[in-house]
């Protein structure tokens, strides 16, 4: 405990000195400490926006608000207007925390037949209807205290003057731009390539004029701009041009959500993840119940005996993803999912000693053979407001169309929902019913802002990118903190793991292949197939000292990351 209330909180808070982004992949988070705010996000600027907002005054979802808008110039790969997410608030001590869900939906020309085989999701036909103005626009009518403009205003300048490339950017647009084909995508590189055609390096400036007219409409007149407004008609004209089906209807017909999070508890700790459509919070609360209920103090956190339990809480949890897991608007969601009498049935079928191959555990669900980017920022106020917020583009730079004439980049979410009814493969394509594509749905998530509590206050505020990767990247932080007591620094740093039922395979960051070999080795032998990657999330998360109210703000470097504070 002692351990956990040194190092669990990030926000933004008193900065002993400025820190600026640090380099892309470096291996040591970066950490700093205050007690009046704290703002961490894998963007500098963006998280210098949201520590200003504070300074005026503005709450932590003031500064959440500015912060979202800020990436959307400042980290293009998944800051956005064009894509959606969900955010978690706690308003306060003692108050019940809330979910502002803004995910994207599916056109209302969009059926489940809408895609076909060979369909690619780097076109006009797999954006979803945008949300993230609206969830913006919704938390700051009830949690805001500055005006919308002064937490636009930021944005506009950025995209208008120009910022400072860091590595991290640097890389991320020199990988995207790499990537396209010969041809197309040529508003894409006019407006996200280097002007003189050479790869952008830290130290270059990244200008934007059409976004910074863009965004001072949203400014001027709110979200309305974008939903009715001029950017709205820019959008439709851009659907027509590359065979889209989003219309001014789709717009004008969209609404974020106040939702009840998903709420349980863990080892005395309150834990709350956003519920459907994502699947964070549910498949959360499944693992975490499930391995409560084995003694994984007695063993080194990286035994093979702790991983392999982890590793077949999340294959079961995972399973449940695909069986039941839907917009709740549109299928019925089963409530034992999340009660501890589920987590127990699970737990029982675990063998300690070997791994339960994926297809022995859904007899019920046909198997057929066939012929991500996101990000994650946390704040804290100096009154005790928490924001955890996950938003997306979906892959990385979305769709990778950019509407003509306005500067930001679409999603393609479409791509999320199950596409084709019935086709479940070995190797993860899921074809159940509940993540189906139909007219108005919100397409399902993994994406899982979470905001720990303990008697009643913020303990840790933390989440990540990854795709489906997400839910198991929080499980490892969680868990290194709240199960093994490691401070939150130590926590970000540890290698990371991900099992999602199929394709069955675990994955693992290499950073874990020579440091723990043993491990490894040992897996294998209880029947786990191992894959290996490079990195694995973005976490960038926040801890509380209940005691004295520091805040700790704790960057992730896996691609870049700033924890800023005053």
């Amino acid at each position: 405990m002692s351990r956990f209330t040194r190092h669990v909180a990030v926000s933004v808070s008193v900065l002993t000195a400025f820190l600026v982004a640090v380099s892309a992949g470096a291996s040591t988070p970066q950490v700093t400490s205050g007690t009046g705010g704290m703002v961490v996000s894998v963007s500098a600027p963006a998280s210098q926006v949201g520590v200003d907002v504070l300074k005026d005054g503005g709450t932590a979802v003031d500064a959440a608000v500015a912060v979202a808008l800020a990436m959307q110039v400042t980290w293009p790969e998944a800051g956005n207007i064009g894509g959606g997410g969900f955010m978690m608030v706690h308003p306060g001590p003692h108050q019940a925390p809330v979910c502002i869900e803004y995910r994207e939906t599916a056109p209302l020309a969009a059926g489940r037949n809408f895609f076909q085989p060979n369909d690619s999701t780097h076109t006009c036909k797999a954006v979803g209807v945008p949300g993230t103005l609206r969830g913006l626009e919704l938390a700051h009518k009830k949690y805001g205290k500055l005006p919308w403009k002064r937490l636009v205003e930021p944005s506009v300048a950025l995209a208008r003057d120009g910022f400072v490339v860091d590595e991290g950017l640097a890389k991320s647009l020199n990988d995207v731009l790499h990537s396209l084909a010969p041809t197309g995508y040529e508003e894409f590189r006019r407006i996200y390539g280097k002007p003189d055609g050479t790869d952008w390096k830290a130290g270059d400036r990244l200008v934007q004029p059409e976004l910074a007219v863009t965004m001072q409409l949203i400014a001027d007149q709110g979200p309305e701009a974008f939903y009715s407004g001029t950017i709205a008609q820019q959008l439709v004209a851009e659907m027509k041009r590359g065979n889209g089906v989003i219309t001014l209807d789709d717009l004008k017909r969209y609404e974020a959500k106040v939702r009840t999070p998903i709420h349980f508890r863990y080892r005395g700790f309150d834990i709350y993840g956003p519920p459907p459509p994502s699947s964070g919070g549910i498949c959360l609360a499944e693992m975490m119940q499930m391995l409560e209920t084995f003694d994984l103090r007695s063993k080194p956190r990286w035994s093979a005996e702790n991983v392999h339990l982890q590793i077949e809480a999340c294959r079961r949890a995972y399973l449940d993803r695909a069986r039941y897991l839907g917009d709740s608007d549109f299928v019925s969601i089963p409530k034992f999912l999340t009660t501890p009498e589920h987590a127990r049935e699970l737990a029982k079928s675990i063998d300690p000693a070997r791994a339960t191959p994926s297809l022995e555990l859904a007899s019920d669900i046909p198997i057929t053979t066939e012929s991500s980017s996101t990000t994650h920022f946390s704040v804290v106020d100096g009154n005790g407001m928490a924001v955890s917020n996950t938003y997306t583009l979906e892959n990385s730079y979305g769709s990778r169309v950019v509407v003509q004439g306005a500067g930001f980049l679409l999603n393609n979410e479409m791509g999320d929902f199950n596409w084709f009814s019935g086709v479940t493969t070995p190797t993860g394509r899921i074809g159940t019913e509940a993540n189906l594509i139909a007219p108005g749905k919100r397409m399902l998530s993994s994406q899982t802002p979470v905001i720990v509590l303990k008697e009643g206050e913020t303990r840790l505020v933390t989440g990540s990118p990854g795709g489906r990767t997400i839910i198991n990247t929080v499980l490892c932080i969680l868990m290194n903190v709240l199960e093994f007591e490691m401070d939150l620094e130590t926590a970000v740093a540890q290698p990371r793991f991900h099992h999602q039922w199929l394709p069955d395979r675990v994955q693992i960051e290499r950073s874990a292949e020579k440091k723990h070999a043993a491990m490894i080795e040992d897996l294998r032998q209880m029947g786990h197939t191992i894959r290996f990657v490079g990195h694995q999330g973005d976490v960038h998360s926040i801890s509380r000292d209940p005691a004295t109210g520091k805040l700790q703000g704790v960057a992730d470097t896996r691609l870049s990351g700033s924890a800023q504070g005053f």
